[in-house]
């Protein structure tokens, strides 16, 4: 069977065959008429109004008017006020930190030179698992506890880091200290200067005291001039307790506790005026209140003992312990003597710690105060700016708002609306005015808002004009088409009548192969009325066997002999569908043959699935194509891609998906599952078929709408069984789920650019030139 596509010739026909006298037929010229409304019947746009109106304010004032009062707010406060507040905050807040600091280090520092003191005479005694010696290393230990607590919150400076780390470097000598306190190994005053040697290092932390003071540098010397004469004093207690209570052992011994006795109360003097010079007149006061309290004190808590004045000489001679009580020196009053100076001594320094600690405290709250009433002014300021701001901003962001919706309306649907339809339809039948954007202002938005319009009204007029230069070019296409067409058919017959009379089998083979190319011809002339959107006139009234179609198809094929026919179930194909099916088939057969070796043969079978759809099936034996080949080309099928110059090269991929989105028919590529090749898939809906030899469809208990004008009738059990069906067949379902109507879809890409093959003459329908 042969595709019945006779027409009668066309105008240039008949002027090859002699003028219009010969067959008296004038077929109409194609032509394209100019869209309607592109004369520049536009609507007008609405009305500015009032040229002062905050709409109408140009976009330098509107900006002006936001950003001025709090640019000049945030530089003035917020630059100045604000960081000198919060400057001052944190050195405020680092000077609390580190008097918390110095406190600690005074309190450790003070029982570390405590604890040596009272536990001289318990250890001297022999006693060491005394209470008071437990108590008193309990306490220095809390003591180093605090201490590296507040050494950890401390700002973290090079000065402090310093004096940190000289009392870590000391400390490891205090254990072994302990454990030979006031024995022979650590004979004279051995002990007690080991103790010196850990708490020192203590007393420089005062020197890094001074906020709020008017002298820095004096007010830390005040604090360590008072430590340094609480140290001497300490130390001429628990020397003078071990003159007391076990002296020497030896006079090499004795003499130097008596040297370092006298040394140490010299020490206390020098501290006791180097204090008086770098502190106040109110601290040398206090200072003589302190001594004058703490002597009454003493004399109160052992009548009749000397002062310590007298003691301290008196310890100076050398004398022994026995002489000594009999003047009234005894350990017990001179401990406590020298404990009512050194508490004295104590609490000096506790205050002058504390008062540095409560000004610091003091200047970190007035600076946190003032940063706090500084950044609430910026704050006010800057929300009074934001609410007039905010104000202005607002019309101006309604109409910017309002370009941008209108802008995508017009970029995503209005204009691609427009497009579409004139791509669909003939220009002259499309309405191509444009509606202005509902901005009336005379700023620069209003002014965007009407270039806008401009650009819309070019781009649909140049889209049109577009459509107009497409349809011509297309009449251009079906007249040139109608033209070869009548001449082919005319060929056809000629050759069919020479074949019929020619009984030379060498010259009839070489009328088959010239019918070949004779066909082949024609189906590119048809494929240019399918690049130009046109349908060839249907001459089929009556269906076709399926069987009939395959068979119409491979005779269109150069290589038909290669082709076997097999398994196809009796069916008939409507009418309308049969030249578009046997086009498309061919186009595939085609293919197939090219891109396959010519030794081998495409099978071509048929099956028909429990919903009532045919499956055919098309198998060479080439080499195959990647699984990103397979992928792209039927992602191009399934969603075929517009029409570009690139189709006239791969004409056989777009006459396959135009054909296939004409009637709804769906095209796949997949591996042939055997050692090499491809097979192509064209499921065929239901209502394009026919049962064999009844005339009549199936009629399942439900029908579903099937793209391209059929109905895919099927129940839920035959939907079930026509997808594993289907799918046992390498046909993917899943490729159409949810995609709406294929019929809607563009054709488009490129077909079987299969590795490593020549182009095949079938779908490269010719080439490019004029």
């Amino acid at each position: 069977m042969r595709r019945n596509t006779a027409t009668p010739p066309n105008p240039g026909e008949a002027a090859a065959l002699g003028g219009p006298g010969r067959g008296g037929f004038q077929p109409p010229t194609a032509t394209a008429r100019p869209p309607a409304g592109a004369a520049g019947d536009h609507e007008a746009p609405p009305s500015a109004g009032s040229r002062f109106a905050p709409r109408n304010w140009r976009v330098a004032t509107k900006l002006y008017a936001i950003l001025l009062i709090p640019v000049l707010v945030a530089l003035l406060l917020g630059g100045v006020r604000v960081r000198d507040s919060y400057d001052r905050w944190q050195e405020a807040d680092a000077a609390e930190r580190i008097a918390e600091l110095v406190r600690a280090s005074t309190a450790y520092g003070h029982a570390l030179i405590d604890e040596r003191d009272v536990t001289a005479r318990p250890l001297l005694e022999g006693d060491t698992r005394s209470e008071v010696v437990a108590e008193a290393r309990a306490a220095t230990d809390a003591a180093r506890d605090e201490f590296y607590a507040r050494a950890d919150d401390a700002p973290n400076t090079d000065s402090l880091r310093r004096r940190v780390d000289a009392v870590a470097q000391a400390e490891p000598q205090l254990q072994p200290l302990r454990d030979a306190a006031y024995t022979d190994q650590l004979p004279g005053v051995t002990t007690e200067e080991g103790y010196v040697a850990v708490q020192h290092p203590l007393m420089s932390f005062s020197n890094e005291l001074g906020l709020g003071s008017d002298n820095i540098a004096a007010y830390g010397r005040t604090v360590y001039a008072i430590s340094l004469a609480k140290a001497a004093s300490s130390l001429q207690r628990s020397i003078g307790t071990h003159l007391l209570v076990a002296p020497g052992p030896g006079e090499r011994a004795i003499e130097t506790q008596l040297t370092a006795f006298d040394s140490y109360a010299y020490l206390e003097d020098i501290a006791r005026a180097e204090y008086v010079t770098a502190g106040t007149a109110e601290d040398g006061q206090r200072l003589s209140a302190a001594m004058a309290e703490a002597g009454e004190d003493a004399a109160a808590g052992a009548p009749g003992a000397p002062d310590l004045e007298t003691m301290v000489e008196q310890l100076s001679t050398g004398a022994t312990p026995g002489e000594l009580a009999a003047q009234g020196v005894t350990p017990d009053t001179w401990f406590q003597s020298a404990t009512t100076e050194f508490d004295a001594y104590r609490a000096i320094e506790v205050r002058l710690v504390d008062e540095a600690v409560e000004e610091a405290l003091d200047v970190a709250g007035v600076a946190r105060r003032d940063m706090i009433v500084n950044s609430v002014v910026v704050l006010a300021a800057v929300l009074l700016a934001l609410l007039l701001a905010g104000l202005v901003a607002r019309s101006m962001s309604r109409d910017m708002r309002q370009l941008r919706a209108a802008a995508a309306e017009v970029a995503e649907e209005r204009l691609p609306a427009v497009v579409g339809q004139l791509s669909r339809t003939k220009p002259g039948d499309v309405d191509t005015r444009v509606t202005p954007i509902s901005i009336a202002g005379r700023d620069e938005i209003g002014e965007v808002a009407r270039a806008f319009d401009q650009v819309h009204r070019e781009a649909v007029r140049l889209a049109a004009e577009q459509a107009l230069l497409r349809g011509n070019v297309n009449a251009i296409f079906t007249n040139l088409s109608s033209r070869n067409q009548g001449l082919i058919e005319r060929q056809l017959a000629l050759i069919s009548e020479l074949e019929s009379r020619e009984a030379n089998p060498e010259q009839l083979d070489h009328l088959f192969k010239l019918d070949h190319l004779a066909t082949r011809m024609r189906r590119n002339g048809e494929n240019l009325l399918v690049l130009a959107g046109e349908e060839p006139e249907n001459r089929w009234n009556q269906p076709v066997a399926l069987v009939d179609v395959l068979r119409a198809a491979a005779s269109e094929v150069e290589a038909y002999a290669r082709i076997e026919i097999s398994g196809v179930p009796e069916a008939e194909v409507r009418a309308p569908v049969v030249n578009d099916l046997v086009h498309l088939l061919a186009e595939l057969l085609e293919n197939a043959t090219t891109f396959s070796s010519p030794q081998t043969r495409v099978r071509v079978t048929a099956t028909r699935l429990p919903d009532g759809r045919i499956m055919v099936e098309i198998h060479d034996k080439g080499i195959g194509l990647t699984q990103e080949d397979f992928a792209e080309i039927n992602k191009r099928l399934a969603e075929p891609p517009a029409v570009d110059a690139a189709i006239s090269q791969r004409m056989g991929l777009f006459v396959v998906g135009r054909l296939a989105l004409r009637h709804g028919i769906r095209v796949q590529l997949r591996p042939s599952g055997e050692q090499s090749g491809t097979t192509s898939l064209v499921m065929l809906p239901e209502g394009l078929t026919l049962t064999g030899g009844t005339g009549r469809r199936r009629k399942p208990p439900r029908e579903e709408a099937a793209p391209g004008g059929g109905r895919f009738d099927v129940s839920d059990a035959d939907r079930r069984a026509a997808a594993r069906a289907a799918a046992e067949l390498g046909f993917d379902e899943s490729r159409y789920q949810g995609a709406g109507d294929p019929a809607g879809r563009e054709p488009g890409g490129r077909l079987l650019l299969r590795g490593g093959r020549p182009p095949a003459p079938a779908l490269d329908s010719a080439p490019p030139g004029p």
